[in-house]
Protein backbone atom coordinates (compact mmCIF):
# COMPACT_ATOMS: atom_id res chain seq x y z
CA UNK A 1 0.00 0.00 0.00
CA UNK A 2 2.76 2.58 0.66
CA UNK A 3 3.96 2.07 -2.92
CA UNK A 4 0.52 2.98 -4.26
CA UNK A 5 -0.40 5.76 -1.84
CA UNK A 6 2.81 7.82 -1.67
CA UNK A 7 2.71 8.92 -5.36
CA UNK A 8 -0.97 9.84 -4.95
CA UNK A 9 -1.06 11.79 -1.70
CA UNK A 10 2.51 12.05 -0.37
CA UNK A 11 4.20 10.20 2.49
CA UNK A 12 2.84 12.03 5.54
CA UNK A 13 -0.72 10.60 5.59
CA UNK A 14 0.29 7.07 4.55
CA UNK A 15 0.74 5.51 8.01
CA UNK A 16 -2.54 6.95 9.38
CA UNK A 17 -4.42 5.75 6.28
CA UNK A 18 -3.02 2.25 6.52
CA UNK A 19 -3.62 2.15 10.29
CA UNK A 20 -7.32 2.87 9.79
CA UNK A 21 -7.81 0.63 6.75
CA UNK A 22 -5.96 -2.20 8.48
CA UNK A 23 -8.75 -2.41 11.05
CA UNK A 24 -10.98 -3.72 8.26
CA UNK A 25 -8.38 -6.00 6.66
CA UNK A 26 -7.12 -7.43 9.95
CA UNK A 27 -10.64 -8.07 11.15
CA UNK A 28 -11.43 -10.00 7.96
CA UNK A 29 -8.16 -11.95 8.35
CA UNK A 30 -9.08 -12.73 11.93
CA UNK A 31 -12.52 -14.03 10.89
CA UNK A 32 -11.08 -16.09 8.03
CA UNK A 33 -8.40 -17.73 10.23
CA UNK A 34 -10.22 -17.49 13.58
CA UNK A 35 -9.68 -21.04 14.82
CA UNK A 36 -5.90 -20.85 14.34
CA UNK A 37 -5.21 -17.83 16.62
CA UNK A 38 -2.86 -18.31 19.59
CA UNK A 39 -4.44 -16.15 22.29
CA UNK A 40 -1.64 -16.56 24.83
CA UNK A 41 1.10 -15.33 22.52
CA UNK A 42 -1.15 -12.59 21.17
CA UNK A 43 -1.67 -11.33 24.73
CA UNK A 44 2.09 -11.33 25.41
CA UNK A 45 2.82 -9.23 22.33
CA UNK A 46 -0.03 -6.78 22.92
CA UNK A 47 1.05 -6.14 26.52
CA UNK A 48 4.68 -5.65 25.48
CA UNK A 49 3.91 -3.37 22.53
CA UNK A 50 1.00 -1.23 23.71
CA UNK A 51 2.96 1.70 25.21
CA UNK A 52 5.78 1.75 22.66
CA UNK A 53 3.27 1.65 19.79
CA UNK A 54 1.75 4.88 21.06
CA UNK A 55 5.22 6.44 21.39
CA UNK A 56 6.16 5.39 17.86
CA UNK A 57 2.91 6.79 16.45
CA UNK A 58 3.49 10.12 18.19
CA UNK A 59 7.04 10.27 16.86
CA UNK A 60 5.71 9.77 13.33
CA UNK A 61 3.43 12.80 13.65
CA UNK A 62 6.54 14.97 14.19
CA UNK A 63 8.17 13.99 10.88
CA UNK A 64 8.19 16.07 7.68
CA UNK A 65 6.96 14.59 4.40
CA UNK A 66 10.50 13.69 3.29
CA UNK A 67 11.30 12.28 6.71
CA UNK A 68 8.22 10.09 6.65
CA UNK A 69 9.12 8.77 3.18
CA UNK A 70 12.66 7.92 4.28
CA UNK A 71 11.43 6.13 7.43
CA UNK A 72 8.85 4.07 5.52
CA UNK A 73 11.24 3.27 2.66
CA UNK A 74 14.06 2.25 5.00
CA UNK A 75 11.73 0.00 6.98
CA UNK A 76 10.55 -1.72 3.82
CA UNK A 77 14.12 -2.34 2.65
CA UNK A 78 15.33 -3.58 6.04
CA UNK A 79 12.42 -5.95 6.48
CA UNK A 80 13.71 -8.36 3.83
CA UNK A 81 17.24 -9.00 5.18
CA UNK A 82 15.93 -9.03 8.78
CA UNK A 83 13.43 -11.75 7.97
CA UNK A 84 15.99 -13.78 5.99
CA UNK A 85 18.59 -13.46 8.75
CA UNK A 86 16.15 -14.70 11.38
CA UNK A 87 15.18 -17.63 9.18
CA UNK A 88 18.78 -18.56 8.33
CA UNK A 89 19.81 -18.59 11.98
CA UNK A 90 16.68 -20.54 12.90
CA UNK A 91 16.02 -18.13 15.76
CA UNK A 92 13.78 -19.50 18.53
CA UNK A 93 12.51 -17.52 21.52
CA UNK A 94 10.38 -18.20 24.61
CA UNK A 95 7.68 -16.05 26.17
CA UNK A 96 10.26 -13.72 27.75
CA UNK A 97 12.03 -13.14 24.46
CA UNK A 98 8.70 -12.61 22.70
CA UNK A 99 7.72 -9.97 25.26
CA UNK A 100 11.07 -8.20 24.97
CA UNK A 101 10.97 -8.23 21.18
CA UNK A 102 7.43 -6.87 21.30
CA UNK A 103 8.62 -3.72 23.08
CA UNK A 104 10.93 -2.86 20.18
CA UNK A 105 8.33 -3.94 17.64
CA UNK A 106 5.86 -1.48 19.15
CA UNK A 107 8.13 1.49 18.43
CA UNK A 108 8.58 0.43 14.82
CA UNK A 109 4.96 -0.47 14.07
CA UNK A 110 3.73 2.74 15.67
CA UNK A 111 5.73 4.98 13.36
CA UNK A 112 6.09 3.04 10.11
CA UNK A 113 4.25 1.03 7.54
CA UNK A 114 5.54 -2.30 6.28
CA UNK A 115 6.85 -3.40 9.67
CA UNK A 116 4.53 -6.41 9.89
CA UNK A 117 7.38 -8.67 8.82
CA UNK A 118 9.00 -8.07 12.23
CA UNK A 119 5.91 -9.37 13.99
CA UNK A 120 5.76 -12.37 11.67
CA UNK A 121 9.40 -13.15 12.43
CA UNK A 122 8.78 -12.87 16.19
CA UNK A 123 5.78 -15.19 16.06
CA UNK A 124 7.59 -17.77 13.96
CA UNK A 125 10.60 -17.62 16.28
CA UNK A 126 8.18 -18.25 19.17
CA UNK A 127 7.08 -21.49 17.50
CA UNK A 128 3.99 -20.54 15.47
CA UNK A 129 3.60 -21.76 11.90
CA UNK A 130 1.34 -21.33 8.88
CA UNK A 131 -2.22 -20.19 9.51
CA UNK A 132 -1.52 -19.72 13.24
CA UNK A 133 0.95 -16.97 12.36
CA UNK A 134 -1.57 -15.21 10.11
CA UNK A 135 -4.40 -15.42 12.65
CA UNK A 136 -2.30 -14.32 15.64
CA UNK A 137 -0.77 -11.50 13.62
CA UNK A 138 -4.28 -10.30 12.76
CA UNK A 139 -5.32 -10.17 16.43
CA UNK A 140 -2.21 -8.22 17.44
CA UNK A 141 -2.42 -5.89 14.45
CA UNK A 142 -6.02 -5.02 15.35
CA UNK A 143 -4.87 -3.91 18.81
CA UNK A 144 -1.86 -1.90 17.62
CA UNK A 145 -3.99 -0.34 14.88
CA UNK A 146 -6.50 0.96 17.42
CA UNK A 147 -3.68 2.45 19.50
CA UNK A 148 -2.17 4.17 16.45
CA UNK A 149 -5.52 5.57 15.34
CA UNK A 150 -6.12 6.98 18.82
CA UNK A 151 -2.76 8.78 18.80
CA UNK A 152 -3.23 10.07 15.25
CA UNK A 153 -6.72 11.29 16.13
CA UNK A 154 -5.54 13.19 19.19
CA UNK A 155 -2.72 14.86 17.25
CA UNK A 156 -4.96 15.97 14.38
CA UNK A 157 -3.39 13.75 11.72
CA UNK A 158 -6.68 12.08 10.77
CA UNK A 159 -8.13 14.53 8.23
CA UNK A 160 -11.19 14.04 6.02
CA UNK A 161 -8.93 12.94 3.14
CA UNK A 162 -7.14 10.40 5.33
CA UNK A 163 -10.42 8.98 6.59
CA UNK A 164 -11.95 8.77 3.11
CA UNK A 165 -8.94 6.92 1.64
CA UNK A 166 -8.75 4.59 4.64
CA UNK A 167 -12.44 3.64 4.58
CA UNK A 168 -12.36 3.03 0.82
CA UNK A 169 -9.24 0.85 1.00
CA UNK A 170 -10.49 -1.06 4.03
CA UNK A 171 -13.91 -1.81 2.54
CA UNK A 172 -12.49 -2.96 -0.81
CA UNK A 173 -9.75 -5.06 0.76
CA UNK A 174 -11.88 -7.06 3.21
CA UNK A 175 -12.83 -9.86 0.75
CA UNK A 176 -9.13 -10.29 -0.05
CA UNK A 177 -8.51 -12.16 3.21
CA UNK A 178 -10.70 -15.02 2.07
CA UNK A 179 -9.01 -15.12 -1.34
CA UNK A 180 -5.66 -15.05 0.47
CA UNK A 181 -6.70 -18.07 2.51
CA UNK A 182 -7.24 -20.04 -0.70
CA UNK A 183 -3.91 -18.85 -2.16
CA UNK A 184 -1.99 -19.70 1.02
CA UNK A 185 -3.14 -23.28 0.66
CA UNK A 186 -1.98 -23.55 -2.97
CA UNK A 187 0.98 -21.27 -3.74
CA UNK A 188 4.49 -22.56 -2.96
CA UNK A 189 5.89 -20.55 -0.05
CA UNK A 190 9.23 -19.80 -1.74
CA UNK A 191 7.50 -18.31 -4.82
CA UNK A 192 5.25 -16.07 -2.74
CA UNK A 193 8.18 -14.95 -0.59
CA UNK A 194 10.41 -14.14 -3.56
CA UNK A 195 7.73 -11.98 -5.23
CA UNK A 196 7.14 -10.00 -2.05
CA UNK A 197 10.86 -9.50 -1.40
CA UNK A 198 11.43 -7.99 -4.85
CA UNK A 199 8.43 -5.65 -4.59
CA UNK A 200 9.31 -4.52 -1.06
CA UNK A 201 12.96 -3.71 -1.80
CA UNK A 202 12.17 -1.93 -5.09
CA UNK A 203 9.48 0.13 -3.40
CA UNK A 204 11.76 1.14 -0.56
CA UNK A 205 14.46 2.30 -2.97
CA UNK A 206 11.93 4.34 -4.98
CA UNK A 207 10.50 6.03 -1.89
CA UNK A 208 13.89 7.01 -0.45
CA UNK A 209 15.06 8.24 -3.86
CA UNK A 210 11.98 10.44 -4.20
CA UNK A 211 12.44 11.84 -0.70
CA UNK A 212 16.10 12.73 -1.29
CA UNK A 213 15.21 14.50 -4.53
Amino acid sequence: MPLVLVPLIGAEPVVPIIAISSIFTNFSRFIAFLRYADRRRASIVMLGACVTTALGAYGYTRLTGAGAAIVIGAMLMLSVPLRRLAKRRDVRIGDGGLALGSVGYGVVVGGTSGSGVILLSLLMAAGLEGAAVIATDAVISLATGIIKISVFGMTGVVTAQVLAFALLIGALAMPGAFLAKALVERMPVHVHTAILDVVVIAGGVMMIGAALR
